[in-house]
């Protein structure tokens, strides 16, 4: 299984945010649409970088809850590390688990076609385990 197949069970849109918006308004999209990162993009569309709501509570952290007026280049992450819809998914948990990434950009042909969450790479795994286990019980019952 690839990514891709991941992907398309997905919804067929990409969340993200201006460089310009406040932690702020990235916290409320965060919420509003239950994610946990967004890509950040450039008005041309390339992504520029990433920020997670474990960047703005680590900030707050810090700081206090005055940072959430910064905009979003003062503490997005710049240098990204992506993955392509035709990577496994099996080297993509372990992408995931060793740098310790809870989201992933999916590139492709240079543009960001979507994101995936630990969460997302976990159930895939389970359910493709799940499908293995029946095939092998069909098998043994047939023979």
């Amino acid at each position: 299984m690839t990514v891709a197949s991941i992907l398309k069970q997905k919804p067929d849109r990409l969340i993200s945010v201006s460089e310009s918006a406040s932690l702020a308004d990235v916290a409320a999209v965060l919420t509003r649409e239950n994610i946990g990162a967004v890509p950040v993009l450039a008005a041309n569309g390339e992504m520029i970088g990433i920020i997670s709501e474990r960047d703005i509570v680590r900030q707050i952290a810090r700081e206090g809850s005055g940072v959430l007026s910064r905009t979003v280049s003062s503490m997005m992450t710049k240098s990204v590390v992506c993955c392509a819809p035709e990577d496994s998914v099996a080297s993509t948990m372990a992408l995931m688990t060793e740098r310790r990434f809870r989201h992933l950009p999916v590139r492709s042909n240079g543009r960001i076609v979507g994101m995936i969450s630990i969460g997302d790479v976990v159930k895939r795994r389970v359910e493709d385990a799940e499908r293995e286990a029946e095939s092998l019980r069909d098998y043994i019952v047939r023979g």
